[in-house]
């Protein structure tokens, strides 16, 4: 699974011109789901997510995770954080986990943010969707389960 993680004062998704879900303070969680994910991965990752500190204590240290916040997580399905570049123009998805399997596996992912006391709200899954954010900072980090356990 590949993530990318942007700290964010707020956060909204849109699905044909419908807001689907918003967060406040909190992270904008893109995931992709990649070709071998499991179970492992989701938790390893979702724990990863919840526990990353990445937000700023009363010294401006970045020392605070999204639980210590008690923020919120905005996740939205994103494949092409599987396109492969290195050859020709047009990316390769090949790489990527197929509709179905992939999103049982972000809506684990989801769960499992849940089930460790965030509130998460998310995309739609395979649709496309418009996302507006107010990044904090910024701060944008790209986690990989594959290169974490």
């Amino acid at each position: 699974m590949r993530a990318v993680v942007q700290r964010v004062a707020e956060a909204a998704v849109a699905v044909a011109g419908t807001e689907v879900g918003r967060i406040g303070q909190g992270l904008l969680v893109y995931l992709g789901v990649g070709q071998g994910d499991d179970q492992a991965a989701v938790d390893y990752l979702a724990t990863k997510v919840a526990n990353l500190r990445i937000f700023e204590d009363d010294r401006k240290a970045m020392n605070r995770s999204l639980l210590d916040l008690k923020g919120e997580a905005l996740v939205v399905s994103q494949f092409t954080l599987f396109g492969d570049c290195r050859k020709g123009r047009r990316p390769s998805f090949n790489e990527a986990m197929g509709p179905e399997p992939a999103a049982k596996l972000v809506e684990k992912f989801v769960d499992s943010l849940r089930q460790q006391g965030l509130v998460v709200a998310t995309g739609q899954f395979g649709a496309f969707m418009e996302v507006r954010s107010n990044n904090s900072g910024p701060v944008t980090i790209l986690l990989d389960s594959s290169k974490l356990f």
